[in-house]
C-alpha cells in the first residue's frame, strides 16, 4: 500500500511525535511504501511567524502547495494525518479531496472540540466548548496560551471548518485512541458519523517482563506540570511512607527538587533516556499516574504493562478504561491524595496480590497493545477508507 503520512511536528517532543515515528517504522517493516511528510514548529520564532501562523491555520496555501507537489509525485492510495495544527492546516483536506485521495487523522487530544486542547481549565475538567458550534467561552478564557487572540484565531479555524461542512465531508476515517475519546469526539458539534470514528490504540515495543521480585519504591513519569497530578504526588507521601522516583523535567522541576531536598523517600532523577525509564520500570513495584485532564492513551501506561508493572491511576477518562481496578492495578479520585495513599499502601502491604498484578499488567499488554495488533488495525482502516472514498466516487 502507498501511504503517505503528514505530521506538524511540536516544538518540544510529545507523545503525538514518538507515536507518528512508532508508526512510519511499523508501516515500514510491513513492506509498504510509506513516504512522511513532515511541518515543524520550530520554524514559528517571531512575532510576525505567530501572525502569519494564525491568519493561515484555516487555510495555507503554503503547505497546500507543498501537499499538492507530494500527491502528484508519490500518488498515494491513503493520507494519515497525526497532527496538522497550526502549519498543515485544513488546506490539506481540500488538496486530498481535489485528487480523491481518502483522509484519516489520529486524533490524541481535543482540539477539534476545544481551544485549549486538554478539556481543562483552572485546575479542573471543562467541557463548556465541546457542544458550541462557536465556542465563545475558550476566547473570553483564554484558553490558548493565555492569549485571546491566540484563541480566538483557533477557535475561528475549528468553527469556520464546522459549518462549511469540512470536518464531516472531507475526512474519510478518525481514530481515536480511546473509546472515551471516540464518544467526546462523537457526542460534540463536529457532527461525524458513528462510522467515521474508530478505535485503534497505540502500541509500544515490546520491552519484556520486568523482575519476579520488585524493588521497595514506586515510580513517577512524565512532565512534570500541574495537569499531571504533580502536588496529589507530593501531597500523597504525607499520608503515607513510602519511596518514589520521579522522571521527567517540565515547570515544576523545582517543586520537585525542593521535595526531595526535604524527603528522603522522593528521588529525582529528571530527563532520563527510554533505556533508563525501562529499566527503572522493570524494577518498580508500581507506576503511579495521577493525572487531572482527560489524557488520549498514555504511552508510559502502555510500557509500564509492557514490562507487568500495575499502574496506580486517576479513575478518569481514558486511564480510567486502561486499569482493570484490581486487575492490572488500581483506581483512585482524581485529585485525592489520601486516596492515592491508602492504594500505594494496599499494594506495599500485599505482595501476594502483586506478583498477580504483574501477571494481568503484562498480559494486558500482550492483548491489547502490540505492534503487530496496532499494524492489522491500522491497515484494516486505511483499507476501509479506501473502499469507502471508491463507493463515493462511484455514486457520482
Amino acid at each position: 500500500m502507498k501511504i503517505l503520512l503528514i505530521h506538524n511536528s511540536y516544538q518540544q517532543r510529545g507523545g503525538e511525535d514518538a507515536t507518528f515515528e512508532s508508526e512510519y517504522n511499523l508501516l515500514s517493516k510491513g513492506g509498504n511504501d510509506v513516504e512522511k511528510l513532515l511541518f515543524d514548529n520550530k520554524s514559528i520564532n517571531s512575532l510576525s511567524d505567530k501572525i502569519s501562523a494564525g491568519i493561515k491555520n484555516v487555510f495555507n496555501p503554503d503547505s497546500a502547495k507543498i501537499i499538492e507537489e507530494k500527491i502528484i509525485s508519490f500518488q498515494p492510495q491513503i493520507i494519515h494525518i497525526h497532527n496538522f495544527f497550526p502549519l498543515v492546516s485544513p488546506s490539506v483536506f481540500f488538496i486530498a479531496k481535489k485528487y480523491k485521495v481518502p483522509i484519516v487523522i489520529t486524533i490524541q487530544n481535543y482540539r477539534l472540540i476545544c481551544s485549549g486542547a486538554l478539556l481543562y481549565r483552572n485546575g479542573k475538567i471543562c467541557e463548556d466548548c465541546v457542544n458550541k458550534t462557536i465556542p465563545l467561552a475558550g476566547i473570553i478564557h483564554k484558553c490558548y496560551r493565555n492569549s485571546a487572540v491566540q484563541t480566538a484565531a483557533v477557535t475561528f479555524m475549528t468553527s469556520f471548518h464546522k459549518i462549511a461542512g469540512t470536518w464531516k465531508n472531507k475526512v474519510g476515517k478518525y481514530i481515536t485512541v480511546a473509546e472515551f475519546g471516540r464518544d467526546k469526539i462523537l457526542n460534540s458539534s463536529l457532527g461525524l458519523s458513528e462510522d467515521q470514528v474508530v478505535v485503534k490504540p497505540n502500541s509500544v515495543e515490546d520491552f519484556g517482563d520486568g523482575d519476579n521480585n520488585r524493588e521497595d519504591y514506586f515510580v513517577y513519569i512524565g512532565r512534570i506540570i500541574e495537569d499531571k497530578g504533580i502536588e496529589t504526588l507530593l501531597e500523597s507521601l504525607n499520608h503515607f511512607d513510602y519511596k518514589i522516583k520521579i522522571i521527567g523535567d517540565g515547570p515544576l522541576r523545582g517543586r520537585i527538587e525542593d521535595a526531595a531536598l526535604n524527603n528522603k523517600n522522593i528521588e529525582y532523577l529528571g530527563f532520563r533516556d527510554k533505556q533508563f525509564i525501562i529499566n527503572t520500570l522493570k524494577k518498580a513495584k508500581g507506576l503511579i499516574f495521577p493525572t487531572l485532564w482527560y489524557e488520549g492513551l498514555p504511552v508510559t501506561v502502555i510500557e509500564s504493562f509492557s514490562t507487568g508493572t500495575p499502574v496506580i491511576g486517576s479513575n478518569i477518562g481514558a486511564v480510567k478504561l486502561q486499569i482493570t481496578d484490581n486487575y492490572n492495578g488500581f483506581h483512585f479520585s482524581p485529585g485525592d491524595a489520601k486516596d492515592l495513599a491508602s492504594r500505594i499502601k494496599y499494594l506495599s502491604d500485599n505482595e501476594q496480590d502483586l506478583k498477580q498484578l504483574y501477571v494481568n499488567a503484562r498480559n494486558t499488554y500482550l492483548e491489547k497493545y502490540t505492534p503487530e495488533k496496532n499494524y492489522e488495525q491500522l491497515i484494516n482502516i486505511y483499507s476501509d477508507a479506501i473502499l469507502n472514498e471508491k463507493e463515493k466516487a462511484n455514486k457520482h
